[in-house]
């Protein structure tokens, strides 16, 4: 029996990046996958900008689980992709995907990050390692899961802030994620902007303080 993928793109304010998300996913369109694109609320043109280039346009309350909750809920696939819309698939990502959710539950790609920093591919390799070591990803290497193990899972958790990894934690109990050496783009503005030691420094306290009991809407605080 053949699956179906569903591509869930939660949105704020992306009319900058947003028509070059979709339209390197028009391929995959064409080739049956279903879009599914959620906003949390844009001022600017992005749910315009959406309107022809996606097969879905939803508006759900603002932020990323919600928005990637409302999605799956709309989405008609029984494969369930969660992509950023600064995120780009390699190609042929749609048949890896499908291959590798034949003997896992879930799972996620490698990462690259675009920007000027020079660290940042030394940045990349560590996280791939680090999602390796641990069984954890991160929302920027394209979290995909078979849709009856996300509703199994319960969904993304209604948090505002590392929504990826709560998930990863309750995936990981019916499976290790499979790990895909191909990898997405991912941008690297944020990183360029607040520079990469300042971010890299930024990343692992809210991890730590995380997996020390912080609660999620404290740390967000702090991460915005």
């Amino acid at each position: 029996m053949s699956s179906s993928l569903s591509i869930i793109v939660p949105v704020l304010n992306e009319a900058g990046c947003i028509c070059a998300q979709l339209a390197a996913l028009a391929p995959l369109r064409a080739r049956g996958v279903e879009v599914v694109v959620v906003d949390g609320g844009s001022d600017d043109d992005t749910v315009a900008l959406c309107v022809d280039r996606a097969d879905t346009v939803l508006v759900s309350p603002r932020g990323r689980a919600r928005q990637m909750n409302a999605g799956a809920a709309r989405a008609r696939g029984d494969q369930l992709l969660f992509l950023h819309a600064d995120t780009l698939l390699p190609a042929g990502g749609d048949s890896t995907i499908a291959h590798a959710l034949r003997h896992a539950h879930w799972g996620r790609f490698d990462v690259r990050i675009a920007g000027r920093a020079r660290m940042l591919p030394v940045v990349a390799v560590l996280i791939n390692l680090r999602s390796r070591w641990t069984g954890i990803a991160t929302g920027d290497q394209a979290l995909f899961v078979r849709r009856a193990s996300f509703d199994q899972a319960g969904g993304f958790p209604d948090q505002p802030l590392l929504e990826d990894v709560a998930l990863s934690r309750r995936l990981r109990a019916m499976s290790r994620p499979a790990c895909l050496h191909g990898r997405v783009t991912t941008s690297g503005r944020r990183w360029d902007r607040q520079g990469v030691w300042r971010t890299i420094l930024l990343m692992w306290q809210l991890r730590w303080r995380y997996w020390c009991g912080t609660p999620p809407d404290v740390l967000a605080r702090k991460y915005l």
